[in-house]
């Protein structure tokens, strides 16, 4: 990446100046201070430049471009300064930084000092000396070819002298690796910018220097260089067009080819596939060349008209006297060019390499369609012309390595990369038609394909088949035939691959597993019946076999499409040819009992359910087949035919064993595994009686036809050790016994370690190794590699068997490049196929995990074997295998055999290791124990001789097992070798050693730990500090990489070493010494290998980490970090940027304050762009962080480019999880707040086309006018893409497509989550913005379902229909806003119902159709029609499916045109339809009009309803069927027998339905329908099915419960007890609703009371009530109170006189709902128990009804404990009027149940209980009194409110209880004296005056209230009177209406009343003569109020009495009070009958 085109991240205010200003302000510290500069030590003077040059860079790129103008030329000054250093030289950092500053400055800024600026450079290119300024020429060079790069078009004119001075220059730098690599680099960016303005001679001088380098320089940088530059020659002139250039460039590129390091190999193979893809014309003809040699044919040319132009004026040239033919090849020519070279015996690997590396550039240069349109072409030259070339095929580790390129090329590079989703289907179509179909060969003319053929077609179908997924399904007929053809085939190999490609189809296309199954299994029979025929039926036997094994192990993967009819014939089919096997010949009994043991093996991929009824059955046919041998003498008297059949009925059984261990973990019990390791022991002691004489093998004496004994014994060899291996780690412990018996740790060291025992390779390989010319055991290329282990390959280690966690890739290899993986394939001496073990095709393959061959699958399971084996040894036993070990690899006797040296120790290293791994615990096996002294100091001299090798691989086994082993062995073990390595590496000086001692550290360390290694932390970082500064590349690479491991593991522990290491990071990256660019090629072509950048990239990262968000305070650290880091993400390796990515999203992890967040996110826009995967994935990840912090800023910062690129990448790369992340947070962030935008980023998704980019300077077409080239090849794809012609506009849109259905899919997933967001937020507000929002856009969202569930995909059809229920849930009540009158969704019924249609096809699938019938339901319950008759199509769907499932359908059910589903799919479809009735009955109940849908079916449903959910409990809770181990009955159905195999499959739909079926019963069960409690009671009659009793006044609640009860109540108890984390509380709403309706008397009885079943429930909802929340705690106590209230005990709860145990559930009952006011008000258990603050609207209603409950259930307890419980609810209620929290919401709530529990305490006590009952309203009383005083003092905040409610409390209890209390109890006293206190408090008075006249005006009293009243009246009436007591609220009006109300109720007792309306009169006549006038008005209206026409006569005589004065006085009141006018209205009646007086009159008269 350029850092003049990529915006880097900076730090905040770090080096931005501004565009404005004076000049020398600007400068000035952006000028190299020299003088400062020499006076610094030499060892920081690099660094001090190196922090210069890239300031100086930010410094730059950051200048406006009016602003580099102006100092254009200062800049430019200093740069050359720069370039003209003498100390310190200009390093690669600094050239490359002086480079880019300067194509920045001419690129962007003014080009007129172009001409000087290279002017100054060519003269420093051409100063005459030599050894002082080389490096600043180097510089030179660098700079000289960015300026060309950035403005040489500017600079033609100075081509040549800038071209030849730098050509010049090579022979002075023949010394210097880097300066002749840099020329190359320069000529390659001149001749790419100058393109065709080169002059002739001097590219024809260039061509000439660049093919001499490329072919014969031993530098690979050089060799890489030089091949690009030829490329740019080739692509950007028309010079080298001739046939005769292209020859001498091919034999120059194979040169190139032999290269070593793999990155000279591909700049060749880029180079060639540019010449070719330049040399291709479409329709060229082919004609013979004069040159036999050559097979290229002359063709008419077609160059472009400025290329016509160009001829003649090179016709005066001395070279055109010379015929030429110009080069142009058809795609045929131009492919046969690369394999002509490819299929010759004397080409090596390597170049084959480089050749597949061309293939792979040739197919991308050219355009897609062409590839796409010759895609047949291109097959058959892979498949014929290559794979099966005879020279290819005749050595099989060629033609495997060919296999693979050739499945990488048409799999990774054209069905990946190049075909879109139709190509691929085309390109699969050719494959089936053009190659599958013709074997047998059926057409004369189209010949039968070979073996090798058709094995690259079906790789290449299965890749294409997995990518495609159900997109496949139109061509899965035809697939499907042509397989099952070519398992006629007698190629084991064919037959292998077919099956592969089989299975492959069948999970890719469920529908296809029966017809699968059910053509081999018939075919298998036929042929089996054939067998005694001489056709060839014993191999086609095999083949079905294998297939049919194959489409069953689908089976545990798709359930729904499984039979269990064929699964059972198949293992009935299996049985019975092991049991007629020993009725045939040999031949035949052999292909018997290998087809047998196949199926077998297939069978066990069913799991451990379908295995473990027959694994008694099993042990037996393992027993027949493997039991203990013969003597030896009786061995040798058998012919060489009965051996081999002997040995491979061995093999063929321990390969069902193997699949049975790997399938079925759950099975291997003691007794198991004990007999299987009997069984085992029997074999090895049968290939020990086996003759160690080789015989002759005659293959007509074989049991198998293309196998000899020795392949058999290899075979059974594998087998044994791959089962003991898996018993092992999976079974229970094998005893030591057993272990010693079979000496497995001696069977296993001889099979990797013995000098003799292995299989001999080729025999090149053996010249190889006889000669003495043995190099590397990783260069061996005959499959078996002298027995050396597949499980090391390369830098990546397979994981053993039972590995935790597979090690971690080394950073500097991209596994995901494709590139890397064709050139590790090299790393392997053995190729991996899928033929090598047939056992492979029962389980999910990767590439990499391909089998090896058996004889190196042997070596892999004997090092597992010994690693699993070793730790479980005694110490004696384990120290005398690795004295043997250690005597084998010293062993003389190897050294005549290197090669076998080599294998030994690496299969040593690694077993070791894997031991190690065992004891350290990272595998699942027993660790056992390895820390013996003894046996440590053997390890520990084995791995030192492992750390010493000259082999990195296995110097890299050494120092793995040496942290491990310190891990294992303990602190005092890792001291003494820490300090052993520190005193090696110092007196050891070998540069391997070093380097791996070095790695030793680094793993010993990560290994221990931070905590642990903490004490040796700073020894190990100085003596890595100073190995970092070692010249030799493999000490400082591994030293870099050990102090990256250090500072992972150490952490904070080593922050204080940051600062050091930084430092030397930023030294070591501007180093010479540590780059590919050094002099010698030695350095030089290491680094290409093993960059060190990529460590020094990793360690900085290493470091971030270390400091965390310490970083904020570091800012010298910082600045530094930012500055390496910005040359990482400009590096030219992908693996550096992407390393560069991780250190800057690490960097913004931690310190984002520090970052320029828009810069940030540009630079990962634009590595998103990347073709390398690392950079792509790295760029994910950190867009990924920053939008999970906040999306719509980033996306802000981003613009719309961001979008655009993701899903477009998504496209390109579906298997970039991280970008499936991505969106869903930022969905997840942004979907309520960009409702709109969502919804048309979506469809615009689902509906949008893609074109491949064509990139003009990739495809190297003939058009040589195209821009100038890039360096960042991403950034010139989008300068090219926006640049592009409108002339090619049309070719773009005819390729266009839409997105790949797995995007579409994700796309269409992720539109359903936001739908089910904003569904779930308008349940919480129906008006927000974003469901007003998604209403406004429901016509986009509909069309969208619609165009998805029509579709020709499953997947998306699904998902359509899911959203479509979504909207139809959500909107399907909303009204039209615009006819209000109508609904919503009423104008989209016909969208719908269309959508439904599909659904129900015969290509419809059971989840389709199961996801239709619940929208038909949704459709149904939404009311958009409620007419019966119009409700059309849906409804008869929902009838029609019914009816098919119900118990009077036919046995092969159907729904709609879908039929012959499976029973697993019939249960899944049948429990969507109950489960849509069941809706539509819930709904029922609100919806009215559902009930005519209901009520013709209800009959039908319900008994299908109870039917499913006694399966459901069945399969839930019932013990497993095949629970034993014996044999399985035959007299029971194929789904009795085989029940556990489906348990879990038909569990997840019950699961999903049953709730649905249990509301739907209890809505009926409310409803009282009397055929629904038939149907509960098992039985109904047919006279009630279609009838719907209305429920009756009495229920009748029967005794005993219902048949179905127990069922019902078992399983709603067990979801509520084991219901999963993410379980909703909504569904656990619905399920407490559900168990409470069922707890009903009519249908529990009292079973619900029995002691198990009541225990559970009360169990269950104490867990309820504690950890739940307030819904869920409400329906807790109604089911609580319920169960009370119909308790047995509450009829006669008053004669139960005795604790009984209904007293104790009684009890248990109301101790349940106290526990819920006790969740919520803890006080009331403990008082000193904090309560929170405020209660919530829920806990005050909680709170409410609890209490309500409480009361409630109070009415009906047993005399015995009422008196108790009672207690407690008083208990409770005074505790929450004493808590503040409950002062305002919850007591004004509480009180009136309050009253109702006080009034039915004095209601319902007997005689027996009046006194405990009157204690405790005393005892009540007192506590309020307390509390009252208490709230008095006005301590908080609620006191106030407190003593109102307390007052008002007291009030309900006197008024309420006050016949429970004696008259002259002392405590009533108190009370009232209490109460009347308060008239005078402020803030009480109005409260308590109300409260006093409730008191007083008791209607019927008792004599406690009679004692009330009698205490309150004399000091209410002084109160009145005595104006001198303070009255803060003016209580005394209150208390004066409540004197003169008290009055008025003794009317009955005229005496009683005059005596009190004297003493009121004169007490409101008294009060008014004391405070006059004001208050006139209210004592006359008092006054009026005496008068009244009951106690007229009274208030006259008491009137009377009053002397005249107060007469006076009163009628003065009354007058100015206005009593005068009130008086006339009142008594206007009796006015006029008095005949007309005055109405004063009246008013004073009173009547008399």
């Amino acid at each position: 990446m350029s850092t003049s085109q990529d915006p880097l991240p900076a730090t905040n205010g770090k080096n931005r100046t501004s565009s404005n200003g004076d000049l020398a302000g600007k400068t000035s510290k952006h000028q190299l201070d020299l003088t400062k500069l020499h006076s610094l030590p030499s060892e920081q003077q690099d660094l001090y430049l190196f922090t210069f040059v890239t300031n100086f860079e930010t410094y730059v790129t950051s200048l406006s471009q009016e602003a580099l103008c102006s100092q254009q030329r200062i800049l430019s000054n200093e740069i050359h300064q720069i370039v003209n250093l003498s100390s310190p030289i200009p390093t690669r950092v600094t050239r490359n930084c002086l480079g880019r500053c300067l194509a920045h400055i001419l690129g962007r800024g003014d080009r007129k000092s172009l001409y000087d600026t290279i002017n100054q450079l060519v003269t420093v290119i051409n100063a005459s000396k030599i050894g002082k300024q080389l490096h600043n020429r180097h510089a030179a060079v660098y700079c000289l070819g960015e300026v060309y790069k950035s403005a040489g078009d500017s600079a033609v004119t100075f081509t040549g002298t800038s071209a030849s001075s730098l050509l010049r220059l090579l022979k002075t730098a023949q010394n210097h690796v880097g300066l002749r690599a840099a020329i190359f680099k320069a000529l390659e960016k001149i001749v790419g910018t100058v393109r065709r303005s080169i002059d002739e001679t001097l590219a024809k001088d260039i061509w000439k220097h660049a093919r001499t380098a490329a072919s014969g320089d031993k530098a690979a940088l050089v060799q890489a260089n030089a091949c690009r530059c030829i490329e740019r020659l080739v692509v950007g002139t028309s010079y080298f067009d001739t046939v005769n250039d292209f020859d001498s460039l091919k034999s120059s590129i194979w040169k190139a080819c032999e290269s070593p390091v793999p990155v000279a190999r591909r700049s060749a193979a880029s180079c060639l596939a540019a010449v070719l893809a330049k040399s291709y014309v479409a329709g060229a003809s082919s004609k013979p060349n004069s040159k036999a040699k050559r097979s290229k044919k002359s063709t008419k040319t077609q160059p472009p008209p400025v290329e016509e132009d160009e001829t003649p004026s090179r016709s005066a040239s001395p070279s055109a006297k010379r015929s030429f033919v110009k080069l142009e090849l058809s795609l045929s020519d131009l492919l046969s060019q690369l394999s002509a070279q490819y299929i010759r015996s004397s080409t090596s690997n390597r170049v084959r390499s480089a050749i597949a590396h061309c293939y792979v550039k040739v197919f991308k240069n050219l355009d897609s369609d062409v590839v796409r349109s010759h895609y047949d072409q291109v097959v058959d030259h892979l498949l014929i012309d290559v794979l099966s070339s005879p020279s290819i095929v005749y050595d099989r580790y060629r033609m495997l390595l060919t296999r693979k390129y050739v499945q990488k090329i048409l799999a990774d590079c054209i069905g990946a990369g190049l075909l879109a989703e139709t190509g691929r289907l085309n390109a699969a179509t050719t494959l089936i038609n053009n190659i599958l179909k013709n074997y047998p060969q059926v057409l004369k003319e189209r010949l039968e394909p070979g073996k090798q053929t058709l094995v690259g077609a079906l790789n290449a179908l299965s890749s294409l088949i997995q990518s495609l997924g159900s997109v496949f399904g139109p061509l899965v007929d035809g697939c499907r035939d042509a397989l099952v053809h070519i398992l006629h085939h007698p190629s084991y190999t064919v037959q292998i691959h077919a099956s592969y490609c089989l299975r492959t189809m069948v999970l890719a296309c469920s529908q296809q597993l029966l017809p699968c199954a059910s053509i081999c299994m018939n075919s298998l029979s036929r042929e089996l019946g054939l067998l005694t025929t001489g056709r060839q039926s014993p191999r086609r036997c095999v083949g079905f076999a294998n297939g049919l094994a194959a489409v069953i192990s689908v089976s545990p993967q798709q359930p729904l499409y499984s039979s269990l009819e064929i699964s059972s014939r198949v293992l009935s089919i299996a049985t019975d040819l092991l049991k007629s096997s020993s009725k045939v010949e040999l031949r035949v009994s052999s292909t018997q009992v290998q087809v047998a043991w196949i199926l077998i093996g297939g069978l066990m991929s069913l799991g451990p359910n379908f295995v473990k009824i027959h694994i008694s059955q099993l042990l037996l046919l393992w027993r027949n087949a493997l039991p203990r041998p013969l003597p030896r003498e009786n061995t040798a008297q058998r012919d060489l035919a009965e051996l081999s059949y002997l040995t491979h009925v061995r093999e063929c059984a321990l390969g069902s064993i193997f699949s049975f261990l790997d399938s079925n973990n759950r099975l291997i019990t003691l007794d198991v595994s004990n007999r299987i390791a009997v069984l085992l022991q029997n074999t090895i002691e049968f290939l020990d009686t086996l003759p160690k004489k080789k015989f002759n093998d005659d293959p007509s004496l074989r049991a198998s036809y293309s196998l000899s004994l020795q392949d058999l014994v290899i075979m059974v060899r594998r087998r044994l050790l791959q089962c003991y291996t898996r018993l092992i780690t999976i079974g229970p412990t094998v005893s030591s016994e057993a272990l010693t018996e079979s000496n497995l740790l001696t069977l296993a060291m001889t099979m990797f370690a013995d000098p003799e025992s292995y299989l001999a390779g080729s025999l090149g390989a053996s010249i190889t190794n006889s000669v003495g010319t043995f190099e590397s055991i990783w260069d061996i290329e005959d499959n078996s590699g002298f027995g050396v282990t597949g499980l090391v390959h390369g830098e990546h280690l397979r994981a053993l068997p039972a590995e935790l966690s597979t090690s971690a890739p080394s950073p500097w290899i991209d596994k995901t490049d494709e590139h890397e993986s064709l050139d590790i394939e090299l790393l392997a001496p053995a190729c991996g196929a899928l033929e090598h073990d047939s056992v492979c095709l029962l389980k999910e393959m990767e590439d990499d995990e391909l089998p090896d061959p058996p004889a190196t699958e042997v070596v892999n399971s004997a090092i597992a074997l010994f690693a699993m084996t070793l730790p479980l040894q005694n110490p004696k036993i384990q120290e005398g295998v690795l004295e043997q070990l250690a005597t084998v690899t010293s062993t003389s006797a190897l050294q005549r055999n290197p090669g076998r040296k080599a294998a030994i120790t690496v299969n040593t290293a690694m077993a070791l290791l894997g031991a190690l791994k065992v004891a350290v615990g990272e595998t699942s096996a027993e660790p056992g124990d390895l820390r013996s002294a003894t046996v440590e100091k053997c390890l520990q001299g084995l791995i030192y001789g492992f750390l010493t090798d000259q082999d990195r691989f296995i110097r890299n086994l050494g120092y793995e097992a040496l942290g491990r082993l310190c891990s294992s062995s303990g602190n005092s073990f890792t001291t003494n070798e820490v300090n052993n390595l520190i005193d090696a590496i110092v007196s050891n000086r070998d540069p391997n050693a070093r380097a791996g001692f070095a790695m030793s550290l680094g793993t010993i360390h990560s290994q221990i730990g931070g905590m642990a290694a903490g004490f040796h932390l700073k020894k190990i970082h100085g003596v890595l500090m100073s190995l970092c500064s070692d010249p030799h590349p493999a000490v400082h690479f591994c030293a870099i990489q050990a102090l990256s491991q250090v500072a992972d593991s150490a952490g904070l522990a080593f922050s204080a070493y940051v600062p050091s290491t930084l430092g030397l990071m930023a030294q070591l990256w501007s180093c010479e010494t540590h780059n590919e660019e050094f002099a010698t090629f030695i350095t030089s072509n290491y680094e290409l290998e093993q960059p060190t950048s990529v460590m020094i990239a990793h360690c900085v990262d290493s470091l971030i980490n270390v400091l965390g968000p310490d970083l904020q305070d570091m800012e010298k650290v910082r600045d530094l970090m930012v500055s390496v880091m910005k040359q990482f993400v400009s590096d030219s390796l992908p693996i550096v940027q992407a390393e560069g990515l991780r250190c800057w999203e690490h960097m913004h992890l931690y310190d984002s304050g520090h970052m320029q967040l828009a810069g940030y996110i540009k630079l990962l826009q634009q590595s998103l762009k990347s073709e390398h995967a690392c950079v792509r994935e790295n760029a994910v990840d950190g867009l990924y962080s920053l939008v999970r912090r906040d999306a719509t800023q980033i996306f802000k910062f981003a613009g719309d480019g961001l979008e655009e690129r993701l899903w477009l990448t998504l496209n390109e790369f579906p298997e970039l999880d991280g970008l499936r992340n991505l969106i869903h947070t930022w969905l997840g962030q942004t979907s309520l707040g960009e409702t709109s935008k969502w919804i048309s980023r979506l469809q615009q998704v689902l509906t949008k086309t893609a074109a491949k980019q064509i990139e003009q300077d990739v495809q190297l077409s003939a058009k040589a006018d195209a821009e100038p080239e890039l360096q960042d090849e991403e950034i010139a794809g989008f300068a090219s893409g926006e640049n592009k012609s409108q002339e090619s506009q049309p070719t773009l849109e005819a390729a266009q497509e839409l997105l790949r259905w797995q995007v579409r899919a994700f796309a269409l997933q992720c539109l359903n989550d936001f739908v089910a967001t904003v569904g779930k937020n308008m349940l919480l507000d129906p008006e927000s913005a974003a469901g007003n929002a998604l209403q406004q856009k429901i016509a986009d969202v509909i069309r969208m379902a619609f165009l998805a569930s029509t579709s020709s995909v499953v997947e998306l059809r699904i998902g359509g229909l899911k959203l479509i229920n979504q909207i139809l849930t959500i909107f399907g009540s909303t009204p039209d806003p615009d006819f209000s009158e109508a609904l919503l969704l009423e104008q989209y019924q016909a969208q719908i119902s269309t959508a439904l249609t599909p659904a129900f096809n015969a290509d419809s699938s059971p989840e389709l159709a199961s996801a239709a019938v619940s929208v038909c339901a949704t459709f149904t319950a939404t009311g958009m029609v409620k007419d019966i008759d119009r409700m059309g199509r849906i409804l008869k769907l929902l009838v029609a499916a019914l009816d098919s499932f119900s118990s009077e359908a036919k046995t092969e059910t159907s729904i709609g045109e879908l039929r012959g589903l499976s029973s697993n799919a019939q249960t899944m479809v049948r429990m969507a339809v109950l489960s849509a009735w069941a809706e539509l009955q819930v709904s029922s109940a609100e919806q009215k009009y559902l009930l005519k849908v209901i009520e013709p079916h209800v009959g039908k449903l319900t008994p299908l309803w109870l039917l499913s959910l006694q399966e459901f409990a069945r399969l839930r809770f019932e013990p497993d069927i095949s629970s034993n181990t014996g044999p399985a009955g035959t007299d029971g159905s194929l789904e009795v027998i085989y029940a556990a195999l489906n348990r879990q499959t038909l569990l997840k739909f019950y699961q999903a339905s049953w709730l649905k079926l249990v509301d739907a019963i209890a809505t009926l069960i409310e409803r009282d329908s009397d055929f629904v409690f038939d149907a509960l009671d098992g039985g109904r009659k047919d006279s009630q099915v279609n009838g719907v009793k209305s429920p009756g006044p009495n229920i009748n609640y029967r005794d005993e419960p219902v048949a179905f009860f127990f069922v019902l109540f078992g399983i709603v108890i067990e979801a509520l007890v084991t219901r999963s984390s993410n379980e909703s509380p909504t569904d656990i709403l619905r399920i407490l609703s559900a168990l409470k309706k069922i707890l009903s008397p009519s249908v529990s009885g009292n079973a619900v009371y029995q002691e198990t079943v009541f225990s559970e429930t009360i169990e269950l909802l104490d867990r309820l009530a504690l950890a739940e929340g307030f819904e869920i705690q409400t329906i807790v106590v109604e089911i609580a109170k319920n169960l009370c209230i119909t308790h047995p005990a509450a009829s006669d709860a008053d004669q139960v006189t005795e604790l009984s145990e209904d007293v104790e559930q009684i009890f248990e009952l109301s101790r349940i709902i106290v526990l819920v006011l006790t969740n919520i008000l803890p006080n009331i258990a403990n008082p000193k128990a904090p309560v929170r603050e405020t209660l919530t609207d829920d806990a005050t209603t909680l709170i409410k009804n609890s209490l309500e409950s409480l009361v409630e259930a109070s009415e009906i307890f047993p005399s015995i404990i009422k008196s108790d419980l009672y207690a407690t609810i008083f208990h409770i209620f005074t505790t929450i009027l004493s808590t503040p929290a409950c002062q305002a919401a919850v007591i004004p709530q509480t009180l009136p149940v309050f009253r109702r529990f006080v009034q039915s305490t004095t209601d319902n006590n007997s005689m027996d209980s009046s006194s405990s009952i009157s204690s405790q309203i005393q005892g009540c009383l007192h506590r309020f009194l307390a509390i009252l005083g208490i709230a008095q003092r006005r301590e908080l905040e609620s006191s106030l409110s407190c003593a109102k409610n307390t007052l008002l409390a007291t009030t309900i209890l006197f008024t309420t209880a006050s016949n429970t209390l004696s008259p002259d109890a002392p405590l009533v006293t108190t009370a009232l004296e209490a109460m009347l206190d308060c008239l005078q408090d402020l803030g009480l008075a109005k409260m308590i005056s109300n409260c006093l006249r409730s008191l007083l005006l008791v209607a019927s009293k008792n004599p406690t209230d009679e004692a009330i009243a009698r205490y309150l009246f004399p000091r209410l009436v002084c109160f009145a009177v005595d104006v001198e007591q303070s009255d803060p609220e003016n209580a005394r009006a209150a208390v004066s209406q409540t004197l003169t109300a008290f009055v008025n109720l003794l009317s009955d007792d005229n005496d009683k009343a005059a005596a009190a309306m004297t003493v009121v009169l004169s007490a409101l006549l008294g009060r008014g003569s004391k405070e006059g006038s004001i208050i006139y008005k209210m004592i006359a209206a008092r006054v009026m109020e005496l008068a009244n026409e009951r106690l007229m006569t009274t208030f006259r005589s008491v009137v009377a009495a009053l002397d005249s004065e107060q007469r006076a006085f009163m009628e003065k009141i009354l007058r100015e009070g206005g009593a005068g006018h009130g008086g006339v209205n009142k008594n206007s009646a009796d006015g006029a009958a008095g005949g007309g007086e005055p109405s004063i009159a009246l008013k004073l008269s009173f009547g008399m």
